[in-house]
């Protein structure tokens, strides 16, 4: 099993990422906040802040809360000021991992971020330090059900994606970051929402990790991921089917 969307997958089977409801809001407002400010306050017209809402709704957050997001990231409150800062480092086994976080609070984020991967066997590197080993991409997820693999690879390619990766559970298309919005719509018009889309980190190449580093490396996943500053956690994993299956089991 290769990369971290999969392992997402797994955690969330598990319930180990079973996080409170309060939890998962708290970083999704976070989310509106941020595509609010970075164009106009209404979805149709900000396609940052259509992919947050989308987002949201997908949580089943209360439209009412949605709303209040919105309007206090555009003057009519008084909501925080988040700033987007990115940290990397390797994780046990040498797995290079991104961790992308809006806080606002600099000095805070970097201490429990630094806290969490010298307590669980990595280090926290500098600024592209390991970025070199991903590509920025667009992703967009819809499960498996939705459509066939040959039938989702066709409409995917057709609407400007670059590869698609489908498996018993989902379909995940990729594509050029400028290309993502346009792809989401028009994926959107032959399968209805998609489940999830936005910019991610694509690894280049994975890093194979042996069974006595595998639970060390996704507690240490886990422990950012589950950190309301942080909003998304990247990693070049590889990890064989047959550890997972004992892991899962």
């Amino acid at each position: 099993m290769a990369g971290h969307s999969k392992f997402n997958n797994i955690m969330h089977r598990k319930g180990a990422q079973d996080k409170k409801r309060a939890k998962v809001f708290t970083k999704l407002i976070k989310d509106l906040q941020v595509a609010t400010r970075s164009g106009l306050p209404d979805p149709e017209m900000n396609p940052a802040l259509k992919m947050a809402v989308i987002a949201a709704n997908a949580a089943n957050m209360p439209k009412d809360n949605i709303e209040r997001a919105i309007k206090r990231a555009s003057g009519e409150g008084d909501g925080n000021a988040y700033e987007e800062i990115r940290y990397e480092g390797y994780g046990p086994g040498g797995v290079a991992i991104i961790v992308e976080a809006l806080t606002d609070n600099r000095n805070r984020t970097v201490s429990d971020v630094r806290s969490a991967f010298s307590k669980h066997g990595g280090s926290l590197g500098e600024t592209n330090s390991v970025s070199f080993q991903f590509d920025r991409v667009g992703a967009v997820h819809y499960p498996a059900a939705v459509s066939d693999a040959d039938a989702m690879f066709e409409a995917a390619l057709e609407a400007g994606a670059t590869d698609v990766d489908s498996s018993d559970e989902a379909h995940e298309i990729t594509c050029a970051p400028d290309d993502l919005h346009a792809v989401r719509a028009a994926l959107e018009e032959k399968f209805g929402v998609a489940e999830e889309a936005g910019l991610t980190w694509k690894p280049q190449n994975t890093v194979p990790v042996s069974e006595d580093k595998v639970q060390q490396l996704f507690k240490l996943l886990e422990v950012l991921e589950d950190n309301d500053d942080v909003q998304t956690v990247s990693a070049n994993f590889d990890v064989d089917d047959d550890v997972m299956a004992k892991l899962t089991a």
